[in-house]
C-alpha cells in the first residue's frame, strides 16, 4: 500500500474523530457533557472499543446538508468489553447536526442492534439528540420507526439499555421508553414529548425544561426512567455495574461472581428488628441489606413508589432480583405506582434468568377514590400476572402483615412461590386481627355488658391463634417458620435446591398482561 492511501485513511479517521470540529466539542464540554467518543471510552474496559461504520454519511443534499464540513454521522457505533464481555453499543454525536437522527444515521444504530442479537450481546444506547433530522423528512422518521420495531422485537432477547445525556424529545424518546433500563444524568439531561414551548403554546403552562423532563423529575414523578445520576462519569460507572447483574442474553443465566461473604453467616440483629407494636414501621432496607453479599444493593427506581423497594443484589455470587414492601411508606401498602413498578421488574427479571426473592409486609392495596378511579384493580392485577407468569426461582419471606389480596400478590404460594418462608412475627390473614374482630364478633360484643373488656378479650384470643404465620403453615401456604437471624443461610439453601428448576407454560402466542 502506497503512503499516500495510508495518509488519506489517516487523515479520514482524525476528521471522523473530531465529529463537529473542535468549536463544538468545547462547547459540549463547556455544557458539562461529553463527547460520544468519550463517553463510550469510559463505559468500556480500557482499550477495547471498536467503532464500525465510521466511514457512513448521510445521503441528503436538500437545505445545505450537502454543504456540511463533517466526515461520518451524528452517532459512534461499536463493540468492545464490559468486564470481560462483548457489549454492542451506539452513542449519539451532538457535535454534528445535534445529534440529530437521520435516514443513515438510523442505519448504523440498527446495525448495531442486528449485530448484537446475531451475537447474543447487550446493546447500550447513550442518547444525546435535538431529535428527528428535519431536512430528511420521512426519511428520518422512517429510521425510528426502524428502531422502535428492533427495541420490540429483540425484547427479552438480549438487555437493552438506555442512557438520556442530553436532550431526547418528541419520537425520539420511545426507543428508550421501549428498553430495560434508563438512566439519566440529573440537570444535564431532558425527555419529553413535547417541549416547555410548545406546552405554553397549545396550554398556556409554564414549565421549564427541566421541571417538564429533567431526571428527577423522570425518576421520582412519572416512573419513566430506572436509575438517576450525579454526572456521565457516574452513569457509565452505574451502566457497567448494572451489566454485571444481567445475563448477556435470554439464553444465559447471570455470571455467579466469587464471593467473600459467608453463606452460612448469621444476622442476629435480624431477630430484633419487628417492632412489638404492629402499626409501628421499620426500615425493608434494614432487612435485604444484611442479607445480600456484601451488603451490596442496587436499587431500581429509588424515587418512584418508594413503598415498595427493587433492586438487584447477589447472594453466594448468585444475582437475584429483589421485591419488598416498604413499612416505613404508607405502611407498605401497594397502589398504582408500585403496581406498575414491580411488574416491570419482575418480568424483567424474569426474562434475563434472574431469580425472585420477595419480602412480604403488606396491610393490603391502599384505599381511596384516587386510586379506584385511577385504575388500582388494573394496576394491581399486573403484580399478579408478572409473578404467575414468572418461570425462575422464586423465594418469599414473610416478615410481618401479610393480608387480603395484596398477601396473594406479593409471591404466594399461589402464585408459584417455589419456597415461602415466614418468620414468627408473621401475620397471614385475611385482615389484621381488630377488623376481623369487629366483623365476626359485632353481635357479641354488641351484646357484652363491658363492651371495650369483651371485645379485648376476643381480640387478644383471636390474634393469639390468627396473628401469626402457623394457620398458612398448617395449610402449607408457608413452607417453613424460621428465625429471622437464618434468613440469608435458608435463602442461599432453598437457591441450591432450585438451581434445576424447569417450568413450561401452555404454548400460546403471548400472554396479555393488563396494561
Amino acid at each position: 500500500m502506497s503512503l499516500d492511501k495510508t495518509e488519506i485513511l489517516q487523515k479520514k479517521k482524525e476528521k471522523i474523530c473530531l465529529g463537529g470540529g473542535p468549536e463544538r466539542i468545547e462547547k459540549q464540554h463547556s455544557s458539562g457533557k461529553m463527547t460520544a467518543r468519550e463517553r463510550l471510552l469510559h463505559l468500556f474496559d480500557q482499550g477495547t472499543f471498536i467503532e464500525i461504520d465510521a466511514f457512513v454519511k448521510n445521503r441528503c443534499t436538500r437545505f445545505g446538508m450537502d454543504k456540511l464540513d463533517f466526515e461520518g454521522e451524528s452517532v459512534v457505533t461499536g463493540y468492545g468489553q464490559i468486564e470481560g464481555r462483548v457489549v454492542y453499543a451506539f452513542s449519539q454525536d451532538f457535535t454534528i447536526t445535534g445529534g440529530a437522527l437521520g435516514e443513515m444515521h438510523a442505519r448504523k444504530v440498527v446495525k448495531a442492534m442486528d449485530s448484537a442479537v446475531k451475537v447474543g450481546a447487550p446493546i447500550v444506547g447513550l442518547n444525546d439528540s435535538g431529535g428527528a433530522r428535519i431536512q430528511e423528512a420521512v426519511d428520518a422518521l422512517s429510521g425510528y420507526g426502524d428502531i422502535f420495531y428492533r427495541n420490540s422485537i429483540y425484547s427479552g432477547v438480549i438487555p437493552q439499555i438506555s442512557a438520556v445525556m442530553g436532550p431526547c424529545a418528541g419520537g425520539a424518546v420511545y426507543s428508550p421508553a421501549l428498553t430495560d433500563f434508563i438512566f439519566m444524568v440529573d440537570k444535564t439531561s431532558q425527555m419529553f414529548i413535547t417541549g416547555p414551548q410548545v406546552i405554553k403554546t397549545v396550554t398556556g403552562e409554564i414549565v421549564t425544561a427541566e421541571e417538564l423532563g429533567g431526571a428527577m423529575t423522570h425518576n421520582s414523578v412519572s416512573g419513566n426512567v430506572h436509575f438517576i445520576a450525579d454526572s456521565e462519569l457516574q452513569c457509565l460507572e452505574d451502566i457497567r455495574r448494572l451489566l454485571q447483574f444481567l445475563p448477556a442474553n435470554s439464553m444465559e443465566k447471570a455470571p455467579i461472581q466469587a464471593t467473600t461473604d459467608d453463606l452460612n453467616r448469621t444476622i442476629d440483629e435480624l431477630n430484633t428488628l419487628i417492632p412489638d407494636n404492629p402499626n409501628k414501621p421499620y426500615d425493608i432496607l434494614d432487612v435485604i441489606i444484611p442479607i445480600v453479599d456484601n451488603g451490596d444493593f442496587m436499587q431500581y427506581q429509588p424515587y418512584f413508589a418508594t413503598n415498595l423497594i427493587a433492586g438487584l443484589a447477589r447472594i453466594n455470587g448468585q444475582s437475584v432480583g429483589i421485591i419488598a414492601n416498604q413499612p416505613k411508606v404508607m405502611a407498605g401498602c401497594l397502589d398504582m405506582n408500585a403496581g406498575d413498578k414491580a411488574a416491570r421488574f419482575i418480568r424483567t427479571c424474569d426474562a434475563f434468568n434472574i431469580p425472585l426473592l420477595t419480602f412480604v409486609d403488606v396491610p393490603g392495596f391502599l384505599p381511596g377514590t384516587n386510586q379506584e378511579f385511577g385504575g388500582i384493580i388494573r394496576h394491581g392485577a399486573k403484580i399478579l400476572y408478572a409473578y404467575s407468569e414468572a418461570t425462575v426461582p422464586k423465594v418469599t419471606v414473610i416478615t410481618r402483615k401479610a393480608y387480603g389480596g395484596a398477601y396473594v400478590a406479593m409471591c404466594s404460594k399461589s402464585l408459584g412461590a417455589d419456597m415461602v418462608f415466614a418468620w414468627p412475627t408473621a401475620e397471614v390473614a385475611v385482615m389484621g386481627s381488630e377488623g376481623a374482630v369487629n366483623i365476626i364478633f359485632k353481635n357479641d360484643i354488641a351484646a357484652a355488658e363491658d363492651k371495650k373488656g369483651t371485645k379485648q378479650k376476643i381480640l387478644e384470643n383471636y390474634a393469639a391463634e390468627f396473628a401469626t404465620p402457623y394457620k398458612a403453615a398448617e395449610r402449607g401456604f408457608v413452607d417453613d417458620v424460621i428465625e429471622p437471624h437464618t434468613t440469608r443461610q435458608r435463602i442461599i439453601d432453598a437457591y441450591n435446591m432450585l438451581a434445576g428448576k424447569r417450568e413450561k407454560r401452555p404454548t400460546k402466542k403471548h400472554g396479555n398482561i393488563p396494561l
